[in-house]
């Protein structure tokens, strides 16, 4: 049997479908913001699975209660009830100000329930021609055939049309979505932050006129909080306090803690767009994924980590703008909000090649885009890891050659 990490790596290049392609580490075990590969050597995680777990590897209360709620029950389906997902549907509701939850198990089955909820509410309002999405250059909602209708990044897309009815624009322009407006349009989608797409705050203001251009044509207003909710931000939610209140949000990543799930939030106006019969999920809602996530949400109050996504940020956001002025020919320059954040880096350079000398130096990161560098730890990171991390890239960009950079 395979115990040694090349011995894995390579049982994985010979058995594993090849449309990843992962760094070669079998990540053995976790503990807070540290990973374990099958040789026992230690990585600094400040990617928590791409923004998933985010209250860090192993936490004794998320454990605990994946565990308790195994030895009662795991699963029942949809045709009953079950006690933790009503609780965590009232929870989040409770948090957030919306009305109903459905649950999922993943962020693009989440913005495709956005998006059918989209069109059946319009054809329930005898409005069927309403099918058309507004979307943005650079967005990405998922991988499934409607989510990557929505994806606004034409690579991802290429060899799987014809796809549905999506107009895509500038990512921050809103004259350009006032432009793309009509009579057939459903719904705009929107991310408060975009993270795949390079970690590209939008301007200032930008979600509010969205939600007055999406009232001014009658459509809806859908946010993708898949990457920016559950206190990524350092708010609840990312769109919290931008004056724009969604019709519906996606939700997932963080939700779970590193269990599978996914949620779509929705006012009470929307309550009936899919009755029963219009959309499902097997293992949408299971006891198993809503104790996961009902730890996790108990979690980020007993530790204040919205709150510390917010203050960490900030600190993690002040150490990677020192990094870019003291390495111009390698750094254009930092973005990012809360505990994602993106450092660009210049023409010539691509993150994903560089993330193998980060990796060297023990740290783990992933790319946004062509040249972003993506910070996305577990909320419970501190202070003293996320130096260990930012010091370790200086020093592998330091390692470049300027005419590299060029």
């Amino acid at each position: 049997m395979a115990t040694s990490n090349a011995d894995l790596v390579a049982l994985a290049r010979q058995r594993l479908y090849a449309n990843y392609k992962p760094a070669p580490l079998a990540l053995v075990r976790g503990r807070g913001c540290e990973l374990f590969d099958a040789d026992g050597r230690r990585w600094l995680d400040l990617c928590a699975g791409v923004a998933v777990c985010a209250v860090g590897h192993a936490h004794p209360v998320l454990t605990a209660a994946i565990a308790e709620q195994a030895a009662m029950v795991m699963h029942v389906s949809n045709y009953f009830y079950n006690e933790p997902n009503i609780r965590l549907a009232d929870e989040l509701c409770r948090r957030t100000g919306f009305a109903r939850a459905f649950f999922c198990n993943s962020g693009a089955e989440a913005n495709e329930a956005l998006l059918k909820l989209a069109r059946h509410h319009f054809f329930l309002a005898g409005q069927a021609e309403r099918v058309r999405i507004v979307a943005f250059h650079n967005a990405f909602h998922g991988r499934t055939l409607g989510a990557l209708s929505m994806t606004g990044t034409p690579k991802y897309r290429e060899g799987f049309g014809p796809l549905g009815p999506v107009t895509h624009v500038a990512y921050g322009d809103a004259d350009a979505v006032e432009q793309a407006m009509g009579p057939d349009v459903a719904a705009v989608i929107v991310e408060p932050l975009q993270g795949e797409g390079g970690v590209l705050p939008p301007p200032s203001g930008f979600l509010a006129k969205l939600r007055a251009i999406a009232d001014g044509h009658g459509a809806l207003l859908l946010v993708d909080e898949v990457q920016t909710g559950m206190g990524r931000l350092g708010r609840f939610l990312g769109s919290d306090g931008s004056g724009a209140r969604p019709d519906a949000v996606a939700l997932a990543k963080g939700l779970g803690g590193g269990f599978p799930i996914g949620a779509m939030l929705t006012t009470e106006r929307l309550a009936g767009a899919l009755p029963p019969g219009t959309h499902g999920s097997t293992f949408g809602g299971n006891a198993l994924a809503c104790a996961a996530a009902l730890a996790v949400l108990r979690i980020l109050d007993e530790e204040k980590l919205v709150e510390g996504a917010r203050t960490k940020g900030e600190a993690l956001a002040r150490m990677l703008g020192d990094l870019s002025r003291a390495l111009p020919e390698a750094c254009e320059g930092t973005r990012g909000e809360g505990l994602l954040q993106g450092l660009l880096l210049r023409p010539g350079l691509v993150a994903r090649d560089v993330l193998p000398r980060v990796q060297e130096a023990g740290v783990l990161l992933t790319a946004a885009g062509e040249r972003v560098l993506r910070f996305s730890p577990p909320l419970v990171v501190s202070v003293a890891q996320l130096e260990e991390g930012v010091g370790a890239l200086r020093r592998a960009l330091a390692e470049l050659r300027p005419s590299s950079a060029a």
